[in-house]
């Protein structure tokens, strides 16, 4: 058992958004889920969730930081937790259909923006600017120069 573990707060739909992401993610079960709370995992982090009511909703303050290491792992995220009615935002956010903030980042981002050469870094923070989902060969370009 982990000693810190999200907790996500739900409007009726817990079942639905539970299912939604252990779909979604390879790498995710449901450890257990009645109509009030559930336990999930994804990648090995354990969520819990509640069925709250509406009284509080998702913000941008709090999100899940997915790290890829390829195109393709960033377009399978992306398309996956946009479907249904998420939103796409800049510099690789997006929220899903339930609220829920995301960052979908390549790897690679840290290493070319923490670049000594201060050039190199700045010109892929301005292409990562100009960005919704990450394109890594584009990232790659503006550091090449």
């Amino acid at each position: 058992m982990q000693k810190i573990t999200p907790f996500l707060w739900f409007d009726g739909n817990l079942e639905e958004a539970v299912n939604f992401y252990t779909t979604v993610f390879p790498n995710a079960h449901v450890e257990n889920m009645n109509p009030m709370t559930a336990a999930f995992v994804i990648e090995g982090q354990e969520f819990m969730a509640l069925n709250g009511g509406p009284q509080f909703k998702f913000s941008e303050a709090v999100s899940v930081f997915i790290r890829c290491e390829t195109q393709a792992e960033i377009d399978y995220f992306w398309q996956h937790l946009t479907a249904g009615g998420g939103v796409e935002s800049q510099c690789g956010w997006l929220k899903d259909k339930f609220g829920l903030s995301w960052q979908v980042v390549p790897n690679v981002l840290g290493q070319y923006l923490g670049c000594p050469d201060r050039t190199r870094a700045q010109r892929v923070m301005q292409a990562m600017l100009k960005m919704t989902k990450f394109d890594i060969a584009a990232l790659e370009a503006a550091y090449e120069g």
